[in-house]
């Protein structure tokens, strides 16, 4: 059998961090003092360990709503001698000065800090901890480390240090005097800091392999630093947007470039504007298919190239339109692959470019057609979980993603797959309340097969759904999508789930609605997917149905009967729903009253929705009767009177009527065979299994016979009170099980 894309399965390493990390106390950890966590005393955890529990930490925490931190998780980290760590990755707010301060002593070789704005000037003193060991360090948007009152702070003794990124730092920080100390660095990262007197960095000319200037205010003095790096393998001197800077790179400085850094392997100049013109003219183009050979090159500076590069990025400028380029990825916005490279390349540092290029994936998934499916889903899904505070990125990445998960990608996408994408989708609902974020996720959620590939997210996609309900004036397009979704939540899953869901408040919030729309006078699809989500959470559930009756849910049922006497789909659904409330023997004495029971009697005539408002009123009336006469405790209208009602609407009804109905089970039907006292309902209910195993033999007749019907249709003929047309119809029933058994390769409808 052919592998669905992304469905390779997780490494034994990768899951057993998952387990220990959700299972601390069961696993490496005991509890202390005070209930505080620590690791217990026979565990020593090698580097290769440590770092992956602490990285996968970091991301359950960001991604996972189910996960639990723990506040004295890297306390658990804070003796060498039973945990190495080597190389750990934090990012967002969640990361504290008590956090770094707990791994203090560990001998840390790579520490990358992301966007952690709640590390104070505190964590640097911690910073100093690690000096004699850190190899890389980045303190990407980490804004408030470098307060005021840390300007003292030196890199004095990092002697080790060789890769470090301070990007997006605060504007006031002296960049030149903090970095005068790291005489050994070789990869640099200073993007949207401000560069005073950019000629410093020619005190690493002779070791800098990698430069990145990102929205750095570019002047012919840098350049002329820039142009003596004679190491330099990779350098960014890209721009946000063509519109944010006032420097015009121009074919002399590129040739310049391209000249002097002989050993450039990667470039990127994103977000430029060329002064003059780079590009050869298209009658001068090499023909042929594109081409990365430097000589053919579209872009004349780039022809003194010696190789092509394995890295240019052009993404917002006119060159990543051109036939030749001499470069292995290119980021652009030419074609898909263009796209996806952009989103690949800039997703971590630069979400407002990776925002951008999601965007144009999402027209190409929207109008043309995705060629690199999974690449794409899970560059989508990797900067959802990466900027999970970041509107854009939601907004942009949660409408790719309804594209990506549509029926024509659908049958190329593994299970693993489409449950991450579910996760990354409820994450943004959980995050935003925002309108556009919601409807995106909610559409997205209705490209999958529900319940079924949402059951292991059940509770939680609940919960999301019914938090965008509360509010009954809510958008009415995410209110029609979030009802349709909770409606197809509780059918066709067990009872157990629907009183788990009804617990949550399901029952209220959709009367609640049911209320909203009838003071709007108002029947549209969120009032009838209301009343048909109450019909199939009340289905064998009678706490759901009670909690229906207790929130005046009756009322609500006759105010909607009067206000659209003509509304068929709606009449259907409340019926079937009190069908439900009916089966419940404890709660049927709440139905009978002489208004209630007159209602449902007129409704036998009723021909909405070909015989199912009908049928669904003698169901209800058909459980009501079988609780006897004495139990009938009101003058009018008679049970006799009524009685003779349902049998008249029963042999008005044509058997071999199509359904608009699903019966899980036959049970509360079964219950009215096997009695004397009310035979109109025995007649009612046998009238149901002729219908159902007439017109669905292969669906029905089986469940009828694992349910012991045969035996109880048995019954019904020796009873002497039972009706000879009733019998007569049991015997048919009885018939078509038997032919369906000795015929097992039925298939009729």
């Amino acid at each position: 059998m052919a592998t669905k894309v992304g469905d390779d399965p997780d490494s034994l390493i990768a899951l057993s961090t998952d387990y220990c990390l959700r299972n601390l106390s069961r696993t490496m950890c005991c509890t202390g003092d005070k209930g505080v966590l620590r690791l217990r005393p026979d565990v020593f955890l090698p580097s290769e360990i440590c770092d992956k529990l602490v990285n996968a930490y970091m991301d359950l925490v960001h991604t996972d709503s189910d996960f639990e931190g723990h506040d004295g998780f890297f306390q658990l980290f804070s003796d060498p001698r039973s945990t190495r760590l080597s190389r750990v990755h934090l990012r967002e707010d969640t990361v504290l000065d008590q956090d770094l301060q707990a791994i203090a002593k560990q001998d840390l070789i790579e520490l990358h800090l992301t966007n952690c704005n709640n590390l104070s000037a505190h964590s640097l003193k911690t910073l100093s901890d690690f000096r004699h060991t850190l190899v890389s360090l980045s303190l990407f948007g980490c804004s408030n480390i470098f307060h005021r009152k840390a300007m003292d702070f030196s890199f004095q003794g990092f002697n080790r240090l060789r890769l470090l990124n301070l990007g997006c730092l605060p504007p006031d920080v002296d960049v030149e005097a903090l970095l005068s100390p790291l005489t050994s660095l070789t990869a640099l990262d200073l993007s949207g800091l401000q560069l005073p007197r950019p000629a410093f960095l020619a005190q690493w000319r002779d070791r800098l392999t990698s430069l990145v200037l990102y929205n750095v205010e570019l002047c012919e003095e840098v350049f002329h630093t820039v142009l003596q790096m004679d190491q330099i393998r990779h350098l960014d001197i890209s721009r946000e947007s063509r519109r944010s800077g006032k420097f015009k790179l121009t074919r002399k400085l590129l040739t310049a470039i391209v000249q002097s850094l002989t050993h450039l392997a990667s470039l990127d100049i994103s977000g430029h504007v060329m002064l003059d013109n780079c590009a050869a003219p298209p009658f001068e183009e090499a023909v042929g298919r594109p081409s990365t050979d430097p000589s053919k090159s579209s872009i004349y500076p780039l022809r003194e190239l010696k190789r092509p590069l394995q890295f240019l990025g052009l993404y917002d400028t006119t060159l990543c339109n051109l036939t030749h380029i001499p470069a292995y990825k290119v980021t652009g916005g030419k074609n898909e692959e263009q796209i996806l490279n952009a989103i690949e390349a800039y997703t971590e540092f630069r979400p407002e470019l990776a925002h951008r290029a999601i965007n144009q994936l999402f027209d190409i998934a929207r109008i043309q057609h995705c060629g690199q499916l999974l690449r794409a889903l899970q560059l989508v899904i990797a900067a959802l979980k990466c900027h999970k505070y970041d509107k854009s990125i939601q907004v942009t990445g949660s409408a790719a993603l309804f594209y990506l998960t549509n029926t024509e990608y659908r049958c190329d996408q593994s299970i693993r797959l489409r449950r991450e994408v579910i996760q990354v989708v409820l994450n943004g609902m959980e995050q935003y309340q925002e309108v556009t974020v919601q409807r995106n996720c909610c559409l997205t959620l209705c490209n999958f097969s529900i319940p079924e590939e949402l059951e292991f997210q059940y509770r939680r996609v609940n919960q999301l759904l019914l938090r965008i309900l509360e509010p009954t004036r809510q958008d009415e397009s995410i209110q029609r999508i979030a009802v349709h979704l909770c409606n197809a939540l509780v059918c066709q899953v067990d009872n157990d789930h629907k009183e788990a869901v009804g617990k949550m408040g399901f029952v209220k919030t959709m009367l609640n609605l049911i209320q909203k729309k009838l003071l709007d006078k108002l029947c549209d699809q969120v009032m009838e997917f209301s009343w048909s989500a109450l019909w199939n959470i009340t289905d064998e559930t009678p706490d759901n149905c009670r909690m229906f009756l207790e929130r005046s849910g009756m009322d609500l049922f006759l105010e909607c009967l009067k206000e659209f006497p003509d509304k068929q789909e709606l009449h259907r659904n409340m019926l079937g729903l009190l069908g439900n409330v009916a089966e419940v023997k404890a709660l049927r004495p709440q139905l009978m009253t002489p208004q209630f029971i007159t209602v449902f009697s007129n409704l036998l005539d009723s021909k909405a929705d070909g015989i199912e408002v009908s049928y669904n009123a003698c169901g209800v009336l058909s459980h009501i009767m079988f609780d006897g006469p004495d139990a009938w405790t009101m003058d009018e209208p008679q049970r006799e009177e009524v009685m003779d009602r349902m049998w008249d609407a029963i042999r008005s009804w044509d058997v071999s009527s199509r359904r608009n109905i699903n019966y899980r089970s036959f049970e509360p039907i079964l219950r009215l065979l096997p009695q004397s006292i009310a035979p109109v309902s025995q007649h009612w209910a046998t009238w149901a299994l002729y219908n159902l195993v007439s017109v669905y033999p292969s669906k029905y007749c089986p469940l009828l016979i694992k349910e012991g019907g045969m035996n109880l249709l048995l019954s019904v003929l020796e009873l002497p009170s039972s009706h000879e047309e009733t019998k007569d119809m049991a015997r048919k029933v009885m018939e078509h099980c038997g032919n369906f058994k000795e015929d097992p390769m039925e298939t009729g409808r």
